[in-house]
């Protein structure tokens, strides 16, 4: 398979809404294209004081982002810190860290902080899409669920 038919299959992958917590212009125009490219809704904070703003109040007006992409390394507060504030107020959407720090401890300190997974920068758009389409996947079997639990 070559990589114009591998780009194929990847359109329309992703169904879902995703925030991109990225403090780096560059950063956010590649990741928010390699998932616009396979179907995705993508919205951008800048920092991580805006994506905890921005992923409450979707929550709270009943459109919850199907997955977070949170940098860790960001300013006003960071992506760990933004996590954990998100946990901490209930939100239980996946959130996946990204981040160029590759070795076990900063993976350990995502995961304390409560994000489901974990990426390194710089972003393998295979790898990005398959992470947020599994997670995605999740989020909307969780929702099934939680529906048929109210009805």
């Amino acid at each position: 398979m070559n990589d114009q038919d591998k780009s194929t299959d990847q359109e329309n992958q992703l169904e879902c809404r995703v925030l991109l917590a990225e403090d780096m212009p560059d950063n956010q125009r590649l990741v928010s294209y390699y998932l616009k490219q396979a179907g995705a809704e993508v919205f951008i904070a800048e920092d991580g004081q805006i994506a905890y703003d921005l992923a409450l109040e979707a929550r709270d007006h009943g459109f919850p982002f199907d997955v977070i992409l949170m940098d860790i390394q960001m300013p006003s507060i960071d992506g760990n810190e933004a996590t954990k504030k998100l946990r901490d107020a209930g939100y239980t959407s996946p959130i996946i860290a990204i981040t160029s720090h590759t070795d076990r401890h900063d993976r350990d300190t995502c995961v304390a902080a409560g994000c489901d997974n974990y990426t390194t920068k710089p972003v393998d758009r295979d790898k990005l899409i398959e992470l947020v389409a599994h997670y995605a996947s999740l989020q909307k079997k969780k929702k099934c669920i939680d529906e048929q639990a109210i009805i």
